[in-house]
């Protein structure tokens, strides 16, 4: 029995904000049940039931478990969403609580690539068959390009931990933003802005899991739209190798090295796309890509 009533009421708000345990696998299932679902494609004819199950797996997508996390989670999610299994309302509902995630403690750092992973399917739903406002749109790539921008954790495949894969994630959901008509200029400015920040990464991690190619893609298809100029990407491009540090460190400092490598795996793949490619525009990105090739020591 409480002897003080305001330490009583002091205990019961601690209580109350503490947040809810993640619980994976959700109430009601099991790792069992989960795969023999999967073995069914997921099929879960009853939508309210879907809806209840989705958003329960939802916490699936930070477990340490690679076969729950991305086996399970993930393919079930991605599937849900790309059949168009959720009416507008579900679909808001997965993308707060998706986008709350990124903001949450992620200890083990699967939760956060994955939610981002899952918000770009998100993202395509609306692109497909458009249902945010262009408010909510725009409120999304400002927290896509956030996302990017805020990734510090750089581990992409585990042997025994399977992916996280931060940068790869959030390009992923840049790109399916980036594919939308209804962004304007604005938009695809901020999304830019993200990828020039991860191409050339402050903390020079040198990428080894695809990261360069996976950055190139939203890149590619703002690029698509015709928004910008041949002189608008020749100042984008020529911004990106002053980011490689003190030119006195060339080739002498391991921290220059690891970031000449990422920018010049991120020229060279979209340098691909604009010389072998068919689209015009991409075709247009080519003098810009090699004079930023030809500043790069």
């Amino acid at each position: 029995m409480c002897m003080r009533m305001r330490m009583c009421w002091l205990l019961l708000a601690m209580l109350g904000a503490t947040p809810a345990l993640a619980v994976c696998p959700p109430d009601g299932q099991s790792r069992e049940s989960l795969q023999a679902l999967k073995v069914l494609k997921f099929t879960v004819p009853d939508a309210a039931e879907r809806q209840a199950l989705a958003n329960g797996l939802l916490d699936c997508l930070g477990d340490p478990d690679s076969a729950l996390r991305d086996g399970i989670a993930y393919e079930a999610l991605t599937q849900w969403l790309r059949a168009g299994d959720f009416d507008a309302d579900a679909l808001r509902a997965l993308r707060d609580r998706l986008q709350a995630m990124l903001g949450e403690d992620d200890a083990d750092g699967f939760g956060k690539p994955f939610a981002a992973l899952v918000l770009s399917e998100v993202a395509r739903t609306d692109r497909i068959a458009p249902w945010m406002t262009p408010v909510e749109r725009a409120a999304m790539v400002d927290q896509a390009a956030a996302y990017v921008e805020s990734v510090s954790d750089y581990r992409g495949f585990d042997d025994k931990e399977g992916w996280r894969h931060g940068v790869a994630h959030g390009s992923d959901w840049l790109m399916q933003l980036a594919m939308s008509p209804a962004l304007e200029r604005a938009q695809t400015d901020r999304i830019l802005a993200a990828v020039a920040k991860q191409a050339v990464p402050e903390s020079a991690h040198a990428y080894v899991f695809g990261e360069p190619g996976r950055l190139a893609r939203p890149l590619l298809y703002v690029a698509k739209r015709g928004l910008y100029s041949e002189a608008d990407w020749q100042a984008w491009f020529a911004a990106l190798p002053p980011k490689l540090g003190d030119a006195d460190k060339a080739y002498s400092d391991g921290a220059w090295l690891a970031r000449r490598h990422d920018l010049m795996a991120f020229l060279m793949s979209l340098y691909l796309e604009a010389d072998q490619g068919d689209d015009a525009q991409v075709k247009q990105l080519k003098p810009a890509i090699v004079a930023a090739l030809k500043q790069v020591p």
